[in-house]
């Protein structure tokens, strides 16, 4: 098969089954990982697909960020009914982390009357919200993203680096099972990555829209998280089979009930 006719096999097959894995390929083609590794360069380069850890996936497949405004309209019962949920799991005295996101905010209006944590943000909003807490309050500091409040970059990572957190909950742009959790940008994918790092036990809060999708740039396997906690949409298919990789949480809306 000629290099041309290769890149046009690998598209093909991206674009049926949305994307393709390096070892795979290499075996169902006949050549070599490396070579294949070169053939995604250069359709990266050409736009017509995005390099994973891994594999590629169609550039239409990415998760995108999504603007704080647009973000905390949606899904609100769920993010709230989750974060409820996250709140009783956090012990007294503990140190916990909070990641940038709308269901994480939630998580700090149901403990910001508390006053026997530590917690540590990367993110404005939550921290204006928990700026009458008792508790100790820290921020990473950073760049802020705009239009999501985020803080990222070398003073955010610095302090991660320093610190150790009992538990993390972590927000998700994306979850898949092979792919793990992934992020839109790599400096986001970073922090994320430095906030796993630095905690004892991580969490991850993710309504179910953001199950089998992946975003551009890796952030863990799922082997690395001690649960995910979801909401009662997700299909018991997929609860199945995210289950044989992490434990799955899944709160029901309207009720205490766990799954």
């Amino acid at each position: 098969m000629l290099p041309l006719e290769r890149k046009l096999e690998i598209v093909k097959r991206i674009e049926k089954d949305g994307k393709v894995e390096i070892e795979q390929l290499a075996n169902q083609l006949n050549v070599s990982s490396m070579t294949i590794r070169r053939d995604l360069s250069l359709l990266e380069k050409e736009g017509k697909i995005v390099r994973t850890h891994g594999g590629a996936v169609a550039a239409s497949e990415l998760i995108a960020e999504t603007p704080y405004s647009s973000k905390s309209i949606t899904r609100i019962e769920q993010k709230q009914t989750i974060a409820k949920y996250a709140a009783t799991l956090i012990p007294e005295g503990s140190s916990i982390l909070l990641d940038s996101g709308t269901t994480t905010i939630e998580i700090a209006k149901e403990i910001k009357t508390r006053e026997d944590l530590t917690i540590v943000t990367n993110d404005l909003k939550i921290a204006s919200e928990l700026l009458d807490c008792p508790s100790k309050v820290i921020c990473t500091g950073g760049s802020v993203q705009k239009g999501v409040g985020a803080m990222f970059g070398p003073h955010a990572q610095a302090l991660l680096r320093q610190i150790r957190i009992d538990i993390l909950f972590l927000g998700a742009h994306a979850i898949d099972v092979k792919n793990g959790l992934s992020a839109p940008t790599m400096e986001k994918a970073l922090i994320k990555r430095l906030m796993v790092e630095s905690a004892s036990r991580t969490w991850v809060i993710a309504d179910s829209s953001k199950f089998n999708k992946c975003s551009f740039s890796q952030v863990c396997p799922l082997r690395q998280i001690e649960a995910i906690i979801t909401d009662s949409e997700l299909s018991e298919e997929d609860k199945l089979r995210y289950s044989e990789h992490v434990n799955v949480h899944q709160v029901h809306e309207g009720s205490e009930e766990v799954s």
